[in-house]
């Protein structure tokens, strides 16, 4: 086996522990720029822009459309020792990704350069700086993985790698249970898209959409469902209730408000309902006809939604719900 480089094992050290903020010489408004964070918005942040492509919970090989978060901040520590540099390094490439600036070239060369993203400047700060203050999720083969490529490591020291918390509660249930679903989800449209193009993902949507949401429905025991005000698929309709949560999302997102899950308890059940929040990529089949719809996804879309209310949708708008149901068993509170 290599041995450890010495940049290698001081990356390996900085992934193994919770880092504390660190100080940054210079500017003060600067150092306290760099220090705003809160670990649950960066989390959450996190989870919601970057999981869709770099999950942690997809297999090592076959399904994987982009390398896990924990491995993108193990190769950008292996470059930027400090937090200013290693935040930098994570936006100047979000912001314009190419060949030339990125750290990880052997994943480029694997799946392909990343698609440019419209993301808040803002919102990619708090994500970097969220990946080199703590740690984030490892999956389950990134330890034979690592020690495969690397030889050593600190797992041999009992040092894990591992961010994670046992989500107990009717709230973290609910969210679990949406963002999972919305991984296999996303995995499977991105590597569609990535594959086939943005005409073949429409098709997707219509054939596979549906079993893969009611696999996960089976998979946590519970009735996962995405519906909306205006729905692609009538089956996606709203009724009355949720129709009144979508307008308060889309109350508190036009206004920047900070968006909680809203949770109902009735009859030994839980009814979580929470957002679907449009990005860039789903402008692509959401967006406004001509200007982000091409010709073409929009004859695949008449043909198979012929009654489509599921355009005319801008960035950051409410475009639906999660709408689940569980047992209130299932949760330790």
């Amino acid at each position: 086996m290599k041995k450890l480089s010495i940049p290698l094992l001081i990356v390996l050290l900085m992934l193994s522990c919770k880092q504390g903020p660190k100080t940054t010489d210079g500017d003060p408004d600067q150092v306290a720029q760099l220090s705003s964070i809160s670990p649950e918005e960066g989390k959450k942040l996190m989870e919601n822009k970057c999981y869709l492509c770099h999950n942690p919970s997809a297999p090592e090989s076959g399904q994987r459309i982009g390398p896990p978060m924990v491995a993108v901040k193990a190769h950008y520590l292996d470059v930027y020792k400090d937090k200013e540099a290693f935040v930098k390094g994570i936006m100047d490439f979000v912001k314009a990704p190419s060949e030339e600036n990125t750290r990880m070239r052997g994943a480029v060369r694997r799946f392909g350069l990343m698609p440019s993203q419209q993301f808040p400047e803002e919102e990619i700060r708090k994500i970097a700086e969220y990946m080199y203050d703590y740690q984030i999720e490892e999956p389950e083969w990134f330890k034979a993985h690592w020690m495969d490529r690397r030889g050593d490591s600190l797992y041999n020291k009992g040092k894990k790698m591992t961010f994670s918390t046992k989500e107990e509660s009717p709230k973290e249930l609910g969210m679990k249970y949406a963002l999972e679903t919305k991984k296999v989800l996303g995995k499977n449209l991105m590597g569609t898209i990535q594959n086939k193009g943005v005409e073949e993902a429409v098709v997707f949507c219509n054939e596979r959409a549906y079993p893969l949401t009611d696999s996960m429905s089976i998979n946590f025991n519970a009735r996962i469902k995405r519906v909306s005000d205006k729905p692609r698929n009538p089956n996606n309709k709203a009724n009355a209730i949720e129709l009144e949560h979508i307008e308060t999302f889309k109350n508190q997102v036009a206004a920047g408000e900070s968006v909680e899950p809203i949770l109902k308890e009735e009859n030994g059940k839980i009814y979580f309902y929470y957002p679907i929040v449009t990005n860039s990529m789903c402008l692509n089949c959401h967006g406004k006809p001509e200007k982000n719809i091409t010709p073409k996804v929009l004859t695949h879309l008449s043909q198979l939604y012929p009654d489509d209310k599921a355009t005319g949708y801008g960035p950051d708008e409410v475009r639906g719900i999660w709408s689940i149901v569980f047992n209130a068993s299932n949760s330790s509170n």
